[in-house]
Parts: C-alpha cells; sequence; structure tokens
C-alpha cells in the first residue's frame, strides 16, 4: 500500500462523461444516468485498500441518506485486477453486498475513467453540482485507519448539504488520502 493524496482537480472542472458496466447490475451506466437534478458524486474506491475498508460502512450510510435528496451517487474503481484480485468485479460485487451499497458500483478496466477524473488514490472524492461543474473534491473526514478519529463523513457531508441547499461549497478542502491506483495522471 502506498500512501497517495488526490490530484485535487481544479474547482470548476465539468465532470467527465463515462459509460462503464455496473458490477452489481451488469448494465452498462453513464455519466448522465446516475447524476441526480442537484448534483453527482462520483466515488473512486476499491475492495482492498484498507483507507476505503475504513470507510465503507459510512459510505453506505452516505448512500442511504442521501438517496432520493438529487445528488447521484456512483463508485468506480479503477484498480488493476491482476494485481489485486479482490478488486476484480466479483470482489467488488462483495464489497457492495457485504456493506450495503445502495449506488452503481462501475468497474473501470482501462483506468480511463480514472485519468480524466485525475483520481489516483482510494477512496478519492468528487462533487459535482447540477451544472456538473466540481465544487469539492476532498477527504470524507479526517478518519484514517489507526488515528482514532471516528468516521463520520464530516467533511463531503457538509459539501452534500450546500449543494443540496443552493449555498457555496467552503473552497478551503483537505486532500483525500489513500492507497495509489497507480494511474499515470497529466495535469495540466
Amino acid at each position: 500500500m502506498t500512501r497517495t493524496g488526490s490530484t485535487m482537480l481544479a474547482l470548476g472542472t465539468t465532470a467527465p462523461e463515462f459509460s462503464l458496466p455496473d458490477v452489481i447490475s451488469g448494465q452498462i451506466m453513464t455519466r448522465d444516468q446516475v447524476a441526480g437534478p442537484s448534483g453527482l458524486l462520483v466515488m473512486f474506491l476499491c475492495a482492498h485498500c484498507p483507507f476505503v475498508q475504513h470507510v465503507n460502512r459510512e459510505l453506505a450510510r452516505l448512500g442511504r441518506d442521501y438517496a432520493g435528496r438529487g445528488i447521484g451517487i456512483v463508485a468506480i474503481s479503477s484498480n488493476d485486477a491482476e494485481a489485486y484480485p479482490e478488486d476484480a468485479p466479483k470482489g467488488l460485487r462483495a464489497q457492495g453486498a457485504q456493506h450495503g451499497f445502495t449506488f452503481p458500483y462501475l468497474y473501470d478496466e482501462t483506468q480511463e475513467i480514472a485519468r480524466a477524473y485525475q483520481a489516483v488514490c482510494t477512496p478519492d472524492y468528487f462533487l459535482f453540482d447540477a451544472e456538473k461543474k466540481l465544487v469539492y473534491r476532498g477527504q470524507l473526514d479526517s478518519s484514517r485507519p489507526g488515528n482514532g478519529i471516528a468516521v463520520d463523513g464530516r467533511d463531503l457531508r457538509a459539501a452534500m448539504d450546500s449543494v443540496l441547499a443552493g449555498t457555496p461549497v467552503a473552497e478551503e478542502q483537505q486532500a483525500s488520502i489513500g492507497c495509489s491506483m497507480q494511474v499515470e495522471v497529466k495535469t495540466p
């Protein structure tokens, strides 16, 4: 596990389009299908990473708490399934079932979508507003495996609540920290 910080994609960036298979339903899903009328939360996750394992329950709770409120939520795994077999679709499906994920969980086998979002770690979170403009790219909260801080989703929930209220999201944002996806991302 290589501890990696998010690249902090520029605020205001338009959500890149995607068309990927959902490991749960088997259907191909697009950005516009999963986006809600108020926004879209794209989370880059995987099954093997201790940082994701640390927050799985909160991610499931987040999915339940925000269901039907106007922000579409989707998880994407871009990890190399040859290097990490538990991150193949079967393992991702098991992760979603074990933790009760209520959102689609897409598989980005080529890492093309991770590169488009400049996602480099798991977990990595990207919240877009109704116009699909990036308003938050940061941590779920300050909890990390072993640091003794409770997982509560505070930072991401505050950003989502701001989007739903139509108020600006705080521009001071802490980068997400997690396992490297070993994606080569070219930043401008």
